[in-house]
Protein backbone atom coordinates (compact mmCIF):
# COMPACT_ATOMS: atom_id res chain seq x y z
CA UNK A 1 0.00 0.00 0.00
CA UNK A 2 1.31 3.33 -1.23
CA UNK A 3 1.94 5.75 2.14
CA UNK A 4 2.44 9.37 1.37
CA UNK A 5 2.63 12.43 3.44
CA UNK A 6 1.43 15.94 2.64
CA UNK A 7 3.03 18.82 5.33
CA UNK A 8 0.48 21.46 4.57
CA UNK A 9 0.96 23.80 7.43
CA UNK A 10 3.41 24.12 11.05
CA UNK A 11 6.89 22.96 9.10
CA UNK A 12 7.86 27.05 9.08
CA UNK A 13 6.14 28.27 12.38
CA UNK A 14 4.04 27.77 15.15
CA UNK A 15 0.63 27.91 14.02
CA UNK A 16 -1.44 27.01 10.48
CA UNK A 17 -1.10 22.99 11.62
CA UNK A 18 -2.29 20.70 9.07
CA UNK A 19 -0.91 17.73 7.66
CA UNK A 20 -2.44 15.04 5.70
CA UNK A 21 -1.71 11.25 5.22
CA UNK A 22 -2.62 9.10 2.31
CA UNK A 23 -2.61 5.49 2.68
CA UNK A 24 -3.80 3.40 -0.32
CA UNK A 25 -6.34 5.23 -1.68
CA UNK A 26 -7.50 6.83 1.66
CA UNK A 27 -6.65 10.06 3.14
CA UNK A 28 -7.08 11.41 6.45
CA UNK A 29 -5.89 15.10 7.64
CA UNK A 30 -4.69 15.97 10.67
CA UNK A 31 -5.19 19.71 12.21
CA UNK A 32 -6.65 22.53 10.21
CA UNK A 33 -5.22 25.02 12.20
CA UNK A 34 -4.69 29.42 12.57
CA UNK A 35 -1.59 31.24 12.80
CA UNK A 36 -2.69 33.27 15.37
CA UNK A 37 0.72 35.83 14.85
CA UNK A 38 -0.49 36.82 11.39
CA UNK A 39 -3.87 37.33 12.98
CA UNK A 40 -2.90 39.63 15.76
CA UNK A 41 -0.38 41.69 13.48
CA UNK A 42 -3.76 42.49 11.21
CA UNK A 43 -5.64 43.73 14.20
CA UNK A 44 -7.80 46.16 12.65
CA UNK A 45 -8.65 43.01 10.03
CA UNK A 46 -11.86 40.74 10.23
CA UNK A 47 -10.47 37.95 9.82
CA UNK A 48 -14.07 36.04 9.78
CA UNK A 49 -15.34 37.95 6.91
CA UNK A 50 -11.98 37.35 4.85
CA UNK A 51 -12.19 34.64 1.77
CA UNK A 52 -10.47 31.38 2.53
CA UNK A 53 -7.75 32.50 -0.11
CA UNK A 54 -7.24 35.79 1.40
CA UNK A 55 -6.32 34.61 4.35
CA UNK A 56 -4.01 31.87 2.86
CA UNK A 57 -2.09 34.60 0.82
CA UNK A 58 -2.19 36.43 4.09
CA UNK A 59 -0.33 33.77 5.82
CA UNK A 60 -3.27 33.15 9.03
CA UNK A 61 -4.48 29.65 7.57
CA UNK A 62 -2.67 26.45 5.97
CA UNK A 63 -2.53 27.08 1.98
CA UNK A 64 -4.24 23.17 1.51
CA UNK A 65 -3.79 23.47 -2.45
CA UNK A 66 -1.15 20.66 -2.36
CA UNK A 67 -4.18 18.72 -1.39
CA UNK A 68 -5.06 18.49 -5.28
CA UNK A 69 -1.60 16.11 -5.80
CA UNK A 70 -2.87 13.41 -3.10
CA UNK A 71 -4.28 10.71 -5.21
CA UNK A 72 -7.10 9.78 -3.19
CA UNK A 73 -10.56 10.97 -0.91
CA UNK A 74 -10.83 12.12 2.27
CA UNK A 75 -11.87 10.00 5.20
CA UNK A 76 -11.57 12.57 7.89
CA UNK A 77 -10.67 15.82 9.81
CA UNK A 78 -8.82 14.71 13.06
CA UNK A 79 -8.05 17.90 15.23
CA UNK A 80 -5.58 16.58 17.68
CA UNK A 81 -6.96 18.75 20.53
CA UNK A 82 -9.02 22.68 20.79
CA UNK A 83 -5.97 25.42 20.49
CA UNK A 84 -6.93 27.52 17.80
CA UNK A 85 -3.39 26.65 15.88
CA UNK A 86 -4.99 22.79 15.16
CA UNK A 87 -8.77 23.89 14.87
CA UNK A 88 -9.16 27.41 14.06
CA UNK A 89 -9.05 27.07 10.22
CA UNK A 90 -11.88 24.19 10.09
CA UNK A 91 -14.82 26.86 9.84
CA UNK A 92 -12.89 28.49 6.20
CA UNK A 93 -11.22 24.97 5.16
CA UNK A 94 -13.66 22.29 6.10
CA UNK A 95 -16.10 22.59 3.36
CA UNK A 96 -14.00 21.69 0.56
CA UNK A 97 -13.78 17.90 1.89
CA UNK A 98 -16.71 15.36 1.87
CA UNK A 99 -15.48 14.00 5.67
CA UNK A 100 -16.21 14.32 9.14
CA UNK A 101 -14.61 16.28 11.83
CA UNK A 102 -13.80 13.43 14.02
CA UNK A 103 -12.19 14.37 17.75
CA UNK A 104 -12.65 13.99 21.64
CA UNK A 105 -15.57 15.66 22.62
CA UNK A 106 -14.24 18.83 24.69
CA UNK A 107 -12.30 19.12 20.96
CA UNK A 108 -15.55 18.99 19.03
CA UNK A 109 -17.91 21.04 21.01
CA UNK A 110 -15.28 23.82 20.63
CA UNK A 111 -15.12 23.09 16.82
CA UNK A 112 -18.75 23.09 16.73
CA UNK A 113 -18.84 26.70 18.19
CA UNK A 114 -16.26 27.76 16.28
CA UNK A 115 -18.50 26.58 12.95
CA UNK A 116 -21.56 28.24 14.81
CA UNK A 117 -19.56 31.53 15.42
CA UNK A 118 -18.68 32.29 11.90
CA UNK A 119 -20.91 31.29 8.91
CA UNK A 120 -19.54 32.71 5.94
CA UNK A 121 -18.34 29.13 4.58
CA UNK A 122 -21.30 26.99 5.42
CA UNK A 123 -19.26 24.56 7.11
CA UNK A 124 -21.93 21.63 7.58
CA UNK A 125 -19.17 18.83 8.06
CA UNK A 126 -20.22 15.93 10.39
CA UNK A 127 -19.05 15.83 14.18
CA UNK A 128 -18.24 12.58 15.12
CA UNK A 129 -16.75 12.41 19.08
CA UNK A 130 -14.37 9.68 19.37
CA UNK A 131 -12.44 8.77 23.33
CA UNK A 132 -9.14 8.36 23.73
CA UNK A 133 -8.57 4.39 23.57
CA UNK A 134 -10.88 4.64 20.97
CA UNK A 135 -10.34 2.72 17.02
CA UNK A 136 -12.44 3.78 14.14
CA UNK A 137 -12.10 1.95 10.73
CA UNK A 138 -10.94 4.18 7.75
CA UNK A 139 -12.03 3.80 4.33
CA UNK A 140 -13.76 1.15 2.75
CA UNK A 141 -10.91 -1.50 2.08
CA UNK A 142 -10.98 -2.67 5.97
CA UNK A 143 -7.08 -2.37 6.43
CA UNK A 144 -6.65 1.45 7.75
CA UNK A 145 -7.66 2.11 11.19
CA UNK A 146 -7.81 5.52 13.02
CA UNK A 147 -7.09 5.34 16.93
CA UNK A 148 -6.70 8.08 19.55
CA UNK A 149 -3.89 7.53 22.12
CA UNK A 150 -4.48 9.25 25.54
CA UNK A 151 -1.88 12.63 26.12
CA UNK A 152 -1.45 15.36 28.16
CA UNK A 153 -1.55 18.90 27.32
CA UNK A 154 -1.67 22.58 28.11
CA UNK A 155 -5.83 21.73 27.00
CA UNK A 156 -8.31 18.81 28.31
CA UNK A 157 -9.28 15.96 26.08
CA UNK A 158 -5.96 16.19 23.87
CA UNK A 159 -4.96 12.70 22.13
CA UNK A 160 -1.98 11.60 19.02
CA UNK A 161 -3.79 10.15 16.57
CA UNK A 162 -2.21 6.73 15.07
CA UNK A 163 -3.26 5.63 11.45
CA UNK A 164 -2.53 2.37 11.47
CA UNK A 165 -1.96 0.98 7.77
CA UNK A 166 -0.67 -2.75 6.23
CA UNK A 167 2.89 -0.74 6.21
CA UNK A 168 2.85 0.16 10.27
CA UNK A 169 1.69 2.88 12.20
CA UNK A 170 1.86 6.74 11.32
CA UNK A 171 1.64 8.49 14.63
CA UNK A 172 0.79 11.90 14.54
CA UNK A 173 2.69 13.33 17.82
CA UNK A 174 1.70 17.27 17.95
CA UNK A 175 1.36 18.35 20.96
CA UNK A 176 1.86 16.85 24.26
CA UNK A 177 3.76 16.50 27.13
CA UNK A 178 4.73 13.44 29.40
CA UNK A 179 2.34 14.38 32.29
CA UNK A 180 2.42 10.98 34.47
CA UNK A 181 0.23 12.93 37.22
CA UNK A 182 -1.88 15.79 35.61
CA UNK A 183 -4.57 17.77 37.85
CA UNK A 184 -7.73 16.93 35.31
CA UNK A 185 -7.77 14.07 33.17
CA UNK A 186 -5.49 10.86 32.97
CA UNK A 187 -2.23 10.58 32.28
CA UNK A 188 -0.29 10.13 28.88
CA UNK A 189 -0.70 6.91 27.94
CA UNK A 190 3.09 5.72 27.96
CA UNK A 191 2.03 1.92 27.87
CA UNK A 192 -0.14 1.84 24.42
CA UNK A 193 2.64 4.20 22.66
CA UNK A 194 5.23 1.21 23.88
CA UNK A 195 3.04 -1.53 22.55
CA UNK A 196 2.40 0.31 19.11
CA UNK A 197 6.08 0.70 18.74
CA UNK A 198 6.32 -3.09 18.77
CA UNK A 199 2.82 -4.04 17.01
CA UNK A 200 3.10 -5.13 13.63
CA UNK A 201 5.32 -4.10 11.07
CA UNK A 202 5.86 -1.25 14.26
CA UNK A 203 6.07 2.75 13.60
CA UNK A 204 6.29 3.59 9.85
CA UNK A 205 6.44 7.50 10.59
CA UNK A 206 6.74 9.32 13.72
CA UNK A 207 5.61 13.28 12.94
CA UNK A 208 6.72 15.07 16.09
CA UNK A 209 6.13 18.67 17.47
CA UNK A 210 9.03 20.19 18.20
CA UNK A 211 8.50 23.34 19.78
CA UNK A 212 10.91 23.01 23.25
CA UNK A 213 13.16 20.37 21.05
CA UNK A 214 16.08 23.22 22.32
CA UNK A 215 15.55 22.51 25.82
CA UNK A 216 17.50 20.33 27.64
CA UNK A 217 15.74 17.98 30.34
CA UNK A 218 12.28 17.15 31.03
CA UNK A 219 8.71 19.09 31.14
CA UNK A 220 7.61 19.28 34.69
CA UNK A 221 4.15 18.12 35.65
CA UNK A 222 1.08 20.04 35.89
CA UNK A 223 0.97 19.58 39.60
CA UNK A 224 4.64 21.38 39.17
CA UNK A 225 3.09 24.84 38.24
CA UNK A 226 -0.18 24.63 40.61
CA UNK A 227 2.34 24.18 42.94
CA UNK A 228 4.28 27.60 42.76
CA UNK A 229 0.91 28.61 41.96
CA UNK A 230 -0.34 27.56 45.68
CA UNK A 231 2.55 29.24 47.47
CA UNK A 232 2.68 32.43 45.37
CA UNK A 233 -1.45 33.19 45.71
CA UNK A 234 -1.04 31.97 49.55
CA UNK A 235 1.90 34.54 49.93
CA UNK A 236 -0.57 37.25 49.57
CA UNK A 237 -3.14 36.30 51.68
CA UNK A 238 -2.34 39.01 54.19
CA UNK A 239 -2.17 41.79 50.98
CA UNK A 240 -5.69 44.30 51.24
CA UNK A 241 -5.51 45.27 48.14
CA UNK A 242 -6.28 44.26 44.01
CA UNK A 243 -4.78 41.08 43.33
CA UNK A 244 -5.27 39.85 39.32
CA UNK A 245 -4.52 36.89 37.66
CA UNK A 246 -4.21 35.88 34.03
CA UNK A 247 -3.88 32.49 32.41
CA UNK A 248 -4.65 30.90 29.11
CA UNK A 249 -8.02 30.63 28.62
CA UNK A 250 -7.96 26.99 27.56
CA UNK A 251 -5.71 26.29 30.49
CA UNK A 252 -8.69 24.44 32.38
CA UNK A 253 -6.36 22.72 34.79
CA UNK A 254 -5.10 26.04 35.65
CA UNK A 255 -8.00 28.28 35.74
CA UNK A 256 -8.94 24.92 38.69
CA UNK A 257 -5.95 25.44 40.37
CA UNK A 258 -6.82 29.80 40.73
CA UNK A 259 -10.39 29.53 41.62
CA UNK A 260 -9.19 26.93 44.44
CA UNK A 261 -6.48 28.59 45.48
CA UNK A 262 -8.63 31.94 45.40
CA UNK A 263 -10.77 30.56 47.70
CA UNK A 264 -8.01 29.83 50.52
CA UNK A 265 -7.11 33.19 50.42
CA UNK A 266 -10.28 34.48 50.91
CA UNK A 267 -11.24 36.11 47.90
CA UNK A 268 -14.02 35.34 45.21
CA UNK A 269 -12.76 34.56 42.45
CA UNK A 270 -14.78 35.27 38.79
CA UNK A 271 -13.80 34.35 35.32
CA UNK A 272 -13.56 37.35 32.63
CA UNK A 273 -13.22 37.44 29.14
CA UNK A 274 -14.89 36.15 25.93
CA UNK A 275 -12.68 33.01 25.75
CA UNK A 276 -12.53 32.84 29.35
CA UNK A 277 -16.21 32.33 29.51
CA UNK A 278 -16.11 29.93 26.74
CA UNK A 279 -13.58 27.46 27.56
CA UNK A 280 -14.19 26.91 31.18
CA UNK A 281 -18.25 26.92 30.50
CA UNK A 282 -18.09 24.48 27.95
CA UNK A 283 -15.23 22.14 30.36
CA UNK A 284 -17.86 22.52 32.90
CA UNK A 285 -21.19 21.82 30.96
CA UNK A 286 -19.30 18.67 29.56
CA UNK A 287 -18.24 17.79 33.33
CA UNK A 288 -14.40 17.89 32.90
CA UNK A 289 -14.27 19.97 35.84
CA UNK A 290 -16.10 21.00 39.17
CA UNK A 291 -16.35 24.40 39.91
CA UNK A 292 -18.19 26.12 42.27
CA UNK A 293 -21.83 26.80 41.93
CA UNK A 294 -21.43 29.94 42.44
CA UNK A 295 -18.24 31.08 40.56
CA UNK A 296 -19.34 33.55 38.07
CA UNK A 297 -18.16 33.63 33.93
CA UNK A 298 -18.69 36.56 32.15
CA UNK A 299 -17.10 37.41 28.90
CA UNK A 300 -19.91 40.40 27.52
CA UNK A 301 -17.63 43.04 27.69
CA UNK A 302 -20.72 45.08 29.47
CA UNK A 303 -21.28 42.09 31.81
CA UNK A 304 -17.74 42.16 32.77
CA UNK A 305 -17.83 46.03 33.53
CA UNK A 306 -20.64 45.65 35.91
CA UNK A 307 -18.28 43.03 37.73
CA UNK A 308 -15.35 45.47 37.80
CA UNK A 309 -18.07 48.24 39.54
CA UNK A 310 -19.49 45.76 42.01
CA UNK A 311 -15.65 44.33 43.14
CA UNK A 312 -14.92 48.35 42.82
CA UNK A 313 -17.91 48.83 45.43
CA UNK A 314 -17.32 45.68 47.47
CA UNK A 315 -13.63 45.84 47.99
CA UNK A 316 -10.90 44.46 45.81
CA UNK A 317 -9.19 42.89 48.56
CA UNK A 318 -12.72 40.52 48.52
CA UNK A 319 -12.15 39.19 44.89
CA UNK A 320 -9.42 37.89 42.28
CA UNK A 321 -10.74 38.46 39.29
CA UNK A 322 -9.43 35.64 36.27
CA UNK A 323 -8.94 37.59 33.30
CA UNK A 324 -7.78 37.03 29.35
CA UNK A 325 -4.43 39.06 28.27
CA UNK A 326 -1.63 36.49 29.50
CA UNK A 327 0.09 37.77 26.30
CA UNK A 328 -0.85 41.79 26.06
CA UNK A 329 -3.64 40.95 23.26
CA UNK A 330 -4.66 44.23 22.25
CA UNK A 331 -8.58 43.95 23.32
CA UNK A 332 -8.51 41.51 26.23
CA UNK A 333 -9.40 42.74 29.67
CA UNK A 334 -6.08 42.46 31.19
CA UNK A 335 -4.62 44.71 28.36
CA UNK A 336 -7.84 47.37 28.94
CA UNK A 337 -7.27 47.10 32.48
CA UNK A 338 -3.42 48.12 31.95
CA UNK A 339 -4.65 51.23 29.66
CA UNK A 340 -7.34 52.15 32.52
CA UNK A 341 -10.00 51.39 30.51
CA UNK A 342 -12.49 49.19 32.92
CA UNK A 343 -13.98 50.54 36.26
CA UNK A 344 -11.21 48.37 38.07
CA UNK A 345 -8.78 50.32 39.42
CA UNK A 346 -4.94 49.61 39.71
CA UNK A 347 -3.23 51.06 43.06
CA UNK A 348 0.06 50.82 43.68
CA UNK A 349 1.71 47.87 45.35
CA UNK A 350 -1.89 45.52 43.65
CA UNK A 351 -0.61 41.92 42.39
CA UNK A 352 -0.75 40.90 38.77
CA UNK A 353 0.22 36.99 38.30
CA UNK A 354 0.87 35.59 34.57
CA UNK A 355 0.24 32.28 34.92
CA UNK A 356 1.88 31.61 31.18
CA UNK A 357 4.93 31.98 29.25
CA UNK A 358 5.07 34.53 26.70
CA UNK A 359 4.75 32.09 23.50
CA UNK A 360 8.23 33.27 21.84
CA UNK A 361 7.13 35.20 18.84
CA UNK A 362 8.03 38.70 18.41
CA UNK A 363 4.05 39.70 17.88
CA UNK A 364 3.09 38.33 20.95
CA UNK A 365 6.86 39.51 22.89
CA UNK A 366 5.61 42.94 21.94
CA UNK A 367 2.17 43.13 23.30
CA UNK A 368 3.40 41.63 26.37
CA UNK A 369 5.91 43.84 26.82
CA UNK A 370 3.31 47.36 26.48
CA UNK A 371 1.14 45.34 28.57
CA UNK A 372 3.52 44.77 31.38
CA UNK A 373 4.93 48.27 31.06
CA UNK A 374 1.49 49.80 31.48
CA UNK A 375 1.18 47.88 34.37
CA UNK A 376 3.93 48.82 36.04
CA UNK A 377 2.86 52.39 35.24
CA UNK A 378 -0.17 51.76 37.23
CA UNK A 379 2.00 50.83 40.31
CA UNK A 380 1.38 47.04 39.42
CA UNK A 381 3.73 44.68 41.32
CA UNK A 382 4.29 41.86 38.77
CA UNK A 383 4.34 37.66 39.48
CA UNK A 384 5.64 36.45 36.27
CA UNK A 385 6.14 33.15 34.36
CA UNK A 386 4.54 30.48 36.92
CA UNK A 387 3.96 28.21 34.59
CA UNK A 388 4.77 24.70 32.78
CA UNK A 389 4.92 24.31 29.25
CA UNK A 390 2.92 21.72 27.26
CA UNK A 391 5.18 20.29 25.13
CA UNK A 392 8.02 18.08 25.52
CA UNK A 393 11.72 19.14 25.86
CA UNK A 394 14.45 17.11 25.09
CA UNK A 395 14.69 13.96 27.21
CA UNK A 396 10.59 13.63 27.02
CA UNK A 397 11.80 12.98 22.97
CA UNK A 398 14.35 10.72 23.60
CA UNK A 399 11.62 8.83 25.73
CA UNK A 400 8.85 8.76 22.91
CA UNK A 401 11.72 8.12 20.36
CA UNK A 402 12.30 5.07 22.52
CA UNK A 403 8.78 3.96 22.89
CA UNK A 404 8.13 4.20 19.46
CA UNK A 405 11.28 3.06 17.69
CA UNK A 406 10.04 4.99 14.43
CA UNK A 407 11.55 3.79 10.64
CA UNK A 408 10.94 7.27 9.89
CA UNK A 409 10.80 10.93 11.50
CA UNK A 410 9.06 14.29 10.31
CA UNK A 411 9.67 17.30 12.66
CA UNK A 412 7.01 19.78 12.78
CA UNK A 413 5.93 22.81 14.70
CA UNK A 414 8.63 24.99 14.11
CA UNK A 415 10.61 27.19 11.83
CA UNK A 416 14.08 25.48 10.98
CA UNK A 417 15.98 27.15 14.37
CA UNK A 418 13.32 25.11 16.44
CA UNK A 419 13.73 21.90 14.65
CA UNK A 420 17.46 22.15 15.35
CA UNK A 421 17.32 20.36 18.67
CA UNK A 422 15.36 17.94 17.98
CA UNK A 423 17.45 16.91 14.24
CA UNK A 424 20.64 16.61 16.38
CA UNK A 425 18.96 14.28 19.01
CA UNK A 426 17.48 12.37 15.68
CA UNK A 427 20.96 11.62 14.45
CA UNK A 428 23.05 11.54 17.86
CA UNK A 429 20.26 8.06 17.88
CA UNK A 430 21.13 6.88 14.26
CA UNK A 431 19.01 8.62 11.87
CA UNK A 432 19.72 10.72 9.31
CA UNK A 433 18.85 13.75 7.33
CA UNK A 434 17.38 12.93 3.69
CA UNK A 435 17.03 8.93 4.24
CA UNK A 436 14.86 9.29 7.33
CA UNK A 437 14.80 11.50 8.51
CA UNK A 438 12.90 14.23 6.95
CA UNK A 439 13.30 18.04 7.13
CA UNK A 440 10.66 19.66 5.16
CA UNK A 441 8.82 22.89 4.70
CA UNK A 442 4.69 24.07 4.06
CA UNK A 443 3.75 22.55 0.85
CA UNK A 444 5.84 19.55 0.15
CA UNK A 445 4.74 15.52 0.05
CA UNK A 446 7.18 12.82 1.17
CA UNK A 447 6.21 9.10 -0.36
CA UNK A 448 6.96 7.12 2.47
CA UNK A 449 6.01 4.02 0.80
CA UNK A 450 5.65 3.46 -2.98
Amino acid sequence: MEIEIATIGGYEEVGRQMTAVRAGDDVVIFDMGLNLSQVLIHDNVETERMHSLDLIDMGAIPDDRIMSDLEGDVQAIVPTHGHLDHIGAISKLAHRYDAPVVATPFTIELVKQQIEGEQKFGVDNDLIKMDPGETMSIGDSGQVDLEFVNVTHSIIDAINPVLHTPEGAVVYGLDKRMDHTPVIGDPIDMERFREIGREGEGVLCYIEDCTNANKKGRTPSENVAREHLRDVLYSMEDYDGGIVATTFSSHIARVKSLVEFADDIGRQPVLLGRSMEKYSGTAERLDFVDFPTDLGMFGHRKSVDRTFKRIMNEGKENFLPVVTGHQGEPRAMLTRMARGETPYELDNGDKVVFSARVIPEPTNEGQRYQAEKLLGMQGARIYDDIHVSGHLCQEGHYEMLDALQPQNIVPAHQDLKGLSGYVNLCESEGYKMGRDLHVTRNGNLIQLVE
